[in-house]
């Protein structure tokens, strides 16, 4: 992110307790170079360096900077976002011819309701051109004025050809995020915090996850929410392989997957 939004995130969660009753220290609270060294040194070989508005006349400013810091960074791809506002069809369509190739949605922190009229022609636009937009839609950490797989399932039903990756795979709805994989062909559920000790005390996965995985491991994404966790990296993928996958399901996680989703066209 931008160090101005970024600093305003990690004040944020400098209050965690307040807002979500746990504490939430900052585990890679590093300046950009730092961030990106370690990175590199984690073995992470693409990323998406997601931003996200959370008011009207951000989502510009946003996507100059994502695009250009995708286009200019080793290992990372260029990305865009948009908000619920007139012309937000206009500067995704600019985002799109200039390469951005990953979108985030933030239904909890936009306060917007994905369903808006606003919004129809950009998810038209993003279901055609194929681009994934990650989607953060869940309930967790704390519930939003618009969140909830069901609301996210009526764009989904107009635009069913939406490449959406289900962020924190809808923490703490699951089942309802594999569903939405099921009866989607383009939709993915990312393992963001899924399956940590951290989330394990707020929100615990199914006892029968891995199994229930079995059969849509061409569509789990590895995310991470690297640096905003409170926790090292490697934490989720340990996470990962507790969940008893074939050595295949895992390399398609950590990632096949991805790169599928990351690659151009």
């Amino acid at each position: 992110m931008p160090q101005n939004v970024l600093d305003k995130v990690w004040a944020y969660f400098d209050h965690a307790s307040e807002h979500y009753g746990v504490d939430w220290g900052i585990h890679y609270r590093l300046d950009e170079n730092a961030r990106l060294a370690t990175l590199r040194e984690l073995g992470v070989v693409a990323f998406a360096p997601l931003v996200y508005p959370h008011k009207a006349g951000m989502a510009t400013w946003l996507n100059d900077w994502a695009i250009d810091f995708g286009t200019r960074t080793l290992g990372a791809v260029p990305t865009a976002t948009f908000f619920a506002e007139p012309g937000a069809d206009s500067y995704v369509k600019d985002a799109l011819e200039r390469g951005a190739r990953c979108f985030k949605a933030h239904v909890q922190v936009g306060g917007y309701d994905p369903r808006d009229p606003l919004l129809d022609p950009v998810w038209g636009m993003l279901a055609e051109a194929g681009v994934p937009v990650v989607v953060h839609c869940g309930n967790g950490p704390i519930p939003g004025a618009h969140t909830g797989l069901d609301v996210f399932a009526a764009v989904l039903a107009r635009h069913p050809r939406l490449a959406a990756v289900i962020a924190h795979a809808g923490m703490p709805d699951y089942l309802g995020a594999l569903d939405l994989v099921a009866r989607y062909p383009r939709v993915c559920a990312d393992t963001t915090m899924v399956g940590v000790p951290f989330s394990e005390a707020q929100a615990p996965l199914p006892a029968d996850w891995g199994a229930r995985l079995a059969d849509v491991g061409d569509r789990i994404v590895l995310g991470s929410d690297f640096p905003n966790i409170p926790y090292p990296y490697e934490v989720q993928l340990e996470a990962i392989s507790s969940w008893g996958l074939s050595t295949e399901a895992e390399r398609a996680i950590l990632h096949d997957n991805g790169l599928r989703l990351l690659s151009p066209g």
